[in-house]
């Protein structure tokens, strides 16, 4: 199988899964008790925060862990909860989704809009009207074209107004260096499957000086930030997954960097192929690319009968059959955004499989064209 679709998910490393394995038997114990069992989990827990926190460059004591970047998301918005909240239009459906449903917990909700290549304008952020204690959700890299967001800039600019900045990171994690410390950003959301690490995993990370509020609640567990018994072998993964990050994020990137230059070189030579967000800074793995009039849910099955794996766009919202919202916001076509096929690279891939992937895609394109 020719597996391009890692923005939606990864293959658990080798090395995570052997790191994992004996919180699934033998060290079972509740990381809550006192006895060594639970003090087994409990300092297995602390290493893979500490884990987490030198990939991102964070205190480890600021991080929780959550089942994953939606719960994460969730924790990070209802911390908005009684502000005004202003979140861009290209945002995940965990954090799009989870703020227009709970509108009314906010004074007021505000979607600002992006350009034609995919990423937001400081110009227009720095133009709202801000009042102290507002609230900004910005992600770090977007998961359908890559484009990458100037969440530094938007926190130096709009600092003197007192905005308390989210970043969701759950895509440039492990593919871009994340420096918690330097972005000064308020809260920060990251998770473990698209870094090579186990489902179910997430963490919330939020500075020293935000006052974090609990959205789960119950136990004392994450210093009661996130109440319930953590998953100790998925926790223990992420950490696993986060130091391999780091040891290996400039070999991988490369590696990725490269992939995706013999990619749109490629794809460049199929008349009428347009890579969206092409001239904006975009993740090193990810290619989002379409050609209007073509079916791109068709082309996805045509792939997927040569055992070739990508999407469209949003693994959370492909069941929707709905024309992307990233696309729409970006003011591309409805029938060229329509034909959006999204390729993300991923650490084992090589240039054999982009050259196979062309030449079905080409054939593929071909057959479409004739009927």
């Amino acid at each position: 199988m020719i597996y391009f679709d890692h923005n939606a998910t990864t293959r658990c490393d080798e090395r995570v899964v052997e790191a994992m394995a004996p919180y699934l038997g033998a060290m079972y114990g509740n990381p809550s008790s006192l006895y060594k069992l639970g003090r087994f989990a409990r300092t297995a827990i602390d290493t893979a925060r500490e884990q987490l926190a030198a990939l991102i460059d964070a205190p480890a004591e600021r991080i929780v862990f959550t089942s994953g970047g939606t719960e994460a998301n969730a924790l990070a918005l209802a911390n908005a909860r009684g502000r005004r909240l202003t979140i861009s239009a290209i945002e995940h459906p965990s954090v799009f989704e989870n703020a227009t449903a709970n509108r009314l917990h906010y004074p007021e909700l505000r979607t600002v809009a992006v350009g034609a290549n995919g990423q937001v304008p400081i110009g227009s952020l720095l133009d709202l009207n801000w009042q102290p204690g507002d609230f900004l959700s910005l992600m770090l890299a977007n998961n359908e074209t890559g484009a990458v967001q100037q969440v530094a800039e938007a926190v130096q600019g709009l600092g003197r107004f007192g905005v308390n900045l989210h970043t969701d990171a759950v895509q440039a994690l492990g593919k871009l260096p994340i420096s918690f410390r330097q972005l000064g950003v308020k809260l920060l959301t990251v998770s473990s499957h698209k870094i090579y690490g186990p489902k179910g995993c997430g963490a919330l990370v939020a500075a020293e000086d935000f006052d974090l509020t609990a959205l789960q609640r119950g136990g004392d567990q994450e210093r009661g930030w996130r109440a319930g018994t953590e998953n100790v072998a998925a926790i223990v993964g992420f950490g696993k997954a986060a130091e391999l990050a780091k040891a290996e994020m400039e070999a991988r990137s490369a590696k990725l960097a490269m992939l995706r230059r013999r990619l749109e070189q490629r794809l460049k030579t199929i008349p009428g192929l347009v890579i969206f967000a092409e001239t904006a800074e975009r993740l090193p793995n990810t290619v989002q690319f379409g050609i209007a009039g073509l079916n791109g849910e068709m082309l996805l099955m045509q792939l997927d009968q040569h055992n070739i794996a990508v999407s469209s766009g949003s693994a959370c919202s492909a069941a929707s059959g709905e024309t992307s919202p990233v696309l729409a916001a970006m003011g591309i076509a409805p029938d060229l955004a329509k034909s959006a096929i999204r390729v993300s690279l991923g650490k084992d891939n090589h240039e054999t499989e982009i050259d196979r992937f062309v030449e079905v895609l080409s054939a593929s394109l071909a057959r479409q064209q004739e009927s």
